[in-house]
């Protein structure tokens, strides 16, 4: 793979470009760090068993294919909309552009949805006993309202909170070691899995699951309007983020399964926080507890930065209604597209499954990817007047091959809950195509016909 810098201008965007690369690589570990591991080790211990560090490192690599797409496309067509907008190119349908930016609109607002109710659990009932839903509802209200004062100021807090939710994934490992020291723990635990499941397919279907935990990187594509230098500084902070969530993600794993058997981690909604407890190491469960909700509030943070970017991007697109690209004048954020956004996933929080919504994720992101993975291919006979990076053939073909075989290990359950959502986005592009033609309409009224009429006279 390759990168080629071009001394050319930036894109025009009526967005601010105030993301540096330290930012962008703060935001793309943030987002996939805070996507899910502090709240899904329980749900993937039941898939796997002790085996948590294989799907972790599969999906890893399953990744990583198709952020070397998403790379290229990137840097090649620096605007927000992200997969819609590549999909647009390459395949010139409307219908399909709109699809597969839906389905990564609805993917963000569910994931934003699964970590406020992680939030609202165990982790926040180490302070305080709340009821869940209406805390992953207020929860997410401060997020807007965080989102909607500034790119700056979101991004800023989440350099802080990044830092945080590493030291807490290093605190763990950290804690597990003094503990295998000290002749606690059960290493062996580490191969086991399931009985009565063959480790190919326990690991493969732990893979779906663990995809959660790295999907986050593609949210990066809908700020390129607002990087500064996309094209040298995109492909470094993608990658670097990746593999170093990739290896933190392995090693605390690695170390849950040490600590804890699988059933103990299956019955905690918090099971990170069970981990450092078993140990027994004093470190105070409250610290832990906060570090984990800083971790989820970060994820839940970019997500929904991402969500209203991308609702901003569709709508200046005319996918989605136009009132949602409204921007505030001094804050330059897109006010309505975050309030929106913010509202639907509010109400996805009353479904209150966190394996069942990320499920949902990852099948929403898997049509996301394929496309991304497939407009690469399509669009390498489209020059454009920059340089770009370019990733080697054979990985968006692999990615095209590890999309269809995720795909496969979904739930029907899943498949109706995605096909809902999608069917919800089919509705608004049906209101902004009756919103273009009514403003069509009087714009072409027999008055104005006439008026333009004498005016040619």
């Amino acid at each position: 793979m390759t990168t080629e810098i071009a001394p050319a201008a930036e894109t025009p965007t009526r967005l601010r470009r105030a993301i540096t690369g330290p930012l962008l690589f703060a935001f793309i570990l943030g987002d996939v760090l805070g996507a899910g591991i502090y709240a899904l080790m329980g749900v993937l211990s039941e898939k796997v068993g002790g085996m948590l560090w294989a799907p972790l490192l599969l999906a890893l690599l399953l990744a990583l294919l198709t952020a070397g797409s998403y790379a290229e496309l990137v840097t090649k067509y620096p605007k927000a909309g992200g997969a819609a907008v590549f999909a647009e190119r390459a395949f010139h349908s409307p219908l399909v552009s709109f699809l597969v930016g839906f389905s990564m609109l609805a993917a963000g607002v569910t994931s934003a949805a699964g970590l406020a109710l992680a939030f609202a659990s165990d982790y926040l009932s180490t302070f305080v006993d709340l009821p869940t839903i209406p805390v992953a509802i207020a929860f997410l209200a401060v997020v807007a309202a965080l989102n909607a004062r500034g790119i700056r100021e979101s991004l800023g807090a989440n350099l802080v909170m990044t830092a945080i939710e590493l030291s807490g994934l290093v605190i763990v490992f950290a804690v597990v070691a003094m503990f295998v020291g000290g002749g606690g723990g059960d290493i062996s635990r580490i191969t086991e899995t399931p009985e009565g499941t063959s480790v190919a397919l326990s690991v493969l279907a732990g893979a779906v699951i663990a995809y959660y935990s790295f999907v986050g990187f593609e949210t990066s594509a809908n700020m390129i309007e607002e990087v500064k230098d996309p094209r040298r500084t995109y492909p470094r902070a993608l990658f670097a983020a990746l593999f170093t969530a990739g290896a933190v993600y392995v090693l605390v794993g690695v170390a849950s399964s040490i600590a804890l058997p699988a059933a103990d981690l299956q019955e905690s909604s918090g099971p990170l926080l069970a981990v450092v407890e078993a140990t027994g190491v004093s470190v105070p469960s409250w610290l832990f507890s906060l570090i984990a909700l800083i971790a989820v509030a970060n994820g839940a943070l970019l997500t929904m930065i991402m969500v209203s970017r991308l609702t901003y991007g569709m709508s200046e697109q005319k996918l989605l209604p136009a009132v949602l690209s409204r921007v505030l004048p001094k804050r330059k954020t897109p006010w309505v597209a975050i309030l929106a956004s913010t509202l639907v996933a509010m109400g996805l929080t009353l479904v209150g499954d966190l394996a069942t919504l990320a499920e949902t994720v990852v099948l929403l992101l898997l049509f996301v990817f394929l496309s991304a993975n497939v407009s690469v291919l399509v669009l390498r006979r489209d020059r454009v007047d920059h340089d770009h990076f370019r990733v080697w053939t054979f990985v968006p073909v692999l990615g095209i091959g590890s999309c269809i075989l995720l795909l496969t290990q979904q739930r029907p359950i899943v498949w109706l809950f995605g096909a809902i959502l999608l069917a919800v986005g089919a509705l608004l592009s049906l209101l902004a195509r009756w919103g273009r033609r009514r403003a069509e309409d009087k714009t072409h009224t027999p008055d104005t016909e006439e008026k333009h009429h004498d005016e040619a006279r």
